[in-house]
C-alpha cells in the first residue's frame, strides 16, 4: 500500500511546502513547519465551492452599484453583552469561532445562546463532538427549559453534518468543537491542522450558502491561542476569546477580530448556578469593595475597545531586604513598571532604589493600554509616601521618559464614565482638558490637568 503523501506546513500562518524548512517565509516564524497528509483533490475541490452541498451558482463580477446595500440582517442573542462584543448582534450567515481554556464556560454561553434563539422562534441545532445527548441534556436543564425548535445532534463526520445541515436548513449552528470533527476523505487524524482546516472551509461554505449563522468552539493551547493552524483564525469572521481565571466570579469575552464591529471590545459576565449572567455595569462590578482611606489605592480608566472601564491600581512600597529590590507587576506589563520606577527616580526625585515595589491591578483584570501609567505612579507615590489618595479622585494619561504626561484617547469618554461612578476629581494630562470642553460640560467633576508627573504628585 503506497504511503499517503504529506506536504510540510507552518503553524502560526499555514503556509504550505513539500519539505521542512527552518523558517517560514511567509510569516518568519522558527520553528513551525510541521508534517501531516496532504488533503486529496476531491477534498480541496469541495471546500473551495467546486462541489458538496454549499456550493452555489457560479459568480458573477458586480459593481458596487450593482450589490445589494441592504442594512445587514443581525439577531439579538439574549445577552446584551454579547451583542455588543458581536457588533450589534449575531450576522446571518457569519463564522464565528469562540476559544477559551477548559471550563471557562464557552458551552455554556452558546447553549444558553441556543435557548435565547430558539425561544425568539429561530430554528436552532447544536451539534456536539464531545458528549453524549444525555450530557447536553443533564447540562440544559441547569439553564432552564428550551423550546422545541433547539435540536441536538451528536456527530464529528463534517459530510454527515452537511446532509443535515442541507436537509434541515437551520437559522444558527452551534459546533462545539472544530478540533473533533474530521472529513473521511482526508487521511489525517481528528484535531490535526489539516483536519481542521479542511472541516473550516466546509463549515464556512456552509455558513456562506445557506446564510447559517454558525459558532465553532475551539481548543485552546497552552500559550492561549486557538490550537490548530493560524490560518483558522483568519477564514472566519470574528475571532471570540473568553479570559478569566476559573477561580474568579467573572468572565471577560473579548473580540480580537471582528467583521462586522469593533475589535478589542469585551463583554463581562458572572459565572452562576444556573450559568453565564451578564454584568451591564462592569466598572461598578470591578470597584465594589474597594477599600476607603488606604495609602497605594488609586483608581484609573481604561478603554477596553469602546467601553470605559474603572480599575483599581494597588501598590505596595516597602524596604528591601536584598541588594537588589524586588518589582512585581500582575495585571501590568512588567518592563513598563521598571521604566515608570526610573521616571520616578529620575524626574519626580522619588527613592525607590531600596525599596520593593508590588503592583496589582485589583479583581484580575490585564491593563495594557499606556493610559494606566499616571494612576501607577501615583498609587507607588502613595504608598510610599505612606498617604491615600483624597476620596473620589481618579487619574489617567500615559508617562513619557522626561516625566511628562502625554495626551490620551477619548478621554471625555473616560470623564464621563468617572463621573456616572460618583467621582468628583479627575487627573488628567492637560492637553486633553481642550477636548473636554469641546465635548461639553461634565457635571459635578473638577478637571485637573497635568503637564509632568511632579506637576501630578503637587496637585495629589
Amino acid at each position: 500500500m503506497a504511503r499517503p503523501k504529506t506536504v510540510f506546513f507552518c503553524s502560526d500562518c499555514g503556509y504550505e511546502s513539500g519539505k521542512w524548512m527552518g523558517q517560514c517565509p511567509s510569516c518568519k516564524a522558527w520553528n513551525t513547519f510541521v508534517e501531516a497528509p496532504a488533503a486529496p483533490k476531491k477534498a480541496q475541490t469541495a471546500a473551495r465551492g467546486g462541489g458538496g452541498l454549499a456550493a452555489g451558482l457560479p459568480q458573477t463580477p458586480k459593481t458596487l452599484k450593482e450589490i445589494d446595500t441592504d442594512v445587514e440582517e443581525r439577531a439579538a442573542s439574549g445577552f446584551g453583552e454579547l451583542d455588543r462584543v458581536l457588533g450589534g448582534g449575531i450576522v446571518k450567515g457569519s463564522l464565528v469561532l469562540i476559544g477559551g481554556d477548559p471550563g471557562i464556560g464557552k458551552s455554556t454561553i452558546l447553549l444558553q445562546v441556543c435557548r435565547n434563539l430558539a425561544a425568539a422562534g429561530q430554528n436552532v441545532l447544536y451539534i456536539s463532538g464531545e458528549e453524549s445527548l444525555r450530557q447536553i441534556r443533564m447540562r440544559a436543564e441547569r439553564i432552564g427549559e428550551c423550546a422545541d425548535t433547539l435540536s441536538f445532534l451528536c456527530e464529528t463526520d463534517a459530510e454527515r453534518i452537511m446532509e443535515v445541515l442541507h436537509e434541515r436548513r437551520p437559522d444558527t449552528v452551534v459546533i462545539d468543537s472544530i478540533q473533533t470533527m474530521y472529513r473521511e476523505d482526508v487521511t489525517a487524524s481528528p484535531g490535526s491542522p489539516t483536519q481542521i482546516r479542511e472541516c473550516t472551509m466546509t463549515f464556512m461554505q456552509a455558513a456562506k450558502g445557506f446564510g447559517i449563522s454558525m459558532f465553532l468552539v475551539g481548543h485552546v493551547t497552552k500559550e492561549g491561542t486557538v490550537a490548530g493552524p493560524r490560518m483558522l483564525e483568519h477564514m472566519v469572521d470574528t475571532v471570540l476569546y473568553f479570559e478569566g481565571e476559573k477561580s474568579a466570579a467573572y468572565r471577560i469575552l473579548r473580540s480580537v477580530k471582528n467583521r462586522f464591529g469593533a475589535t478589542n471590545e469585551i463583554g463581562v459576565f458572572e459565572m452562576r448556578e444556573d450559568g453565564l449572567a451578564e454584568v451591564p455595569d462592569p466598572s461598578g462590578f470591578l470597584l465594589d469593595g474597594r477599600p476607603k482611606g488606604a495609602p497605594g489605592s488609586v483608581v484609573t480608566c481604561s478603554m477596553e475597545g469602546t467601553r470605559p472601564l474603572l480599575v483599581e491600581i494597588q501598590a505596595l512600597a516597602c524596604k528591601t531586604n536584598f541588594a537588589a529590590p524586588r518589582r512585581t507587576a500582575a495585571g501590568v506589563d512588567y518592563n513598563r513598571l521598571n521604566l515608570l520606577i526610573a521616571v520616578m527616580e529620575k524626574r519626580a526625585g522619588a527613592k525607590l532604589w531600596d525599596e520593593d515595589v508590588y503592583v496589582n491591578i485589583a479583581g484580575g483584570m490585564r491593563v495594557t493600554e499606556p493610559s494606566a501609567d499616571l494612576g501607577v505612579v501615583l498609587a507607588i507615590a502613595s504608598s510610599l509616601a505612606d498617604r491615600p489618595v483624597p476620596e473620589g479622585v481618579i487619574a489617567f494619561g500615559e508617562v513619557g521618559l522626561s516625566g511628562e504626561v502625554r495626551s490620551v484617547s477619548r478621554a471625555a469618554d473616560r470623564v464621563r464614565e468617572a463621573a456616572r461612578q460618583g467621582f468628583t476629581t479627575c487627573i488628567l494630562p492637560k492637553v486633553c482638558v481642550r477636548g473636554l470642553k469641546d465635548a461639553g460640560q461634565i457635571d459635578g467633576m473638577k478637571i485637573v490637568g497635568v503637564s509632568s508627573v511632579s506637576e501630578a504628585l503637587r496637585n495629589i
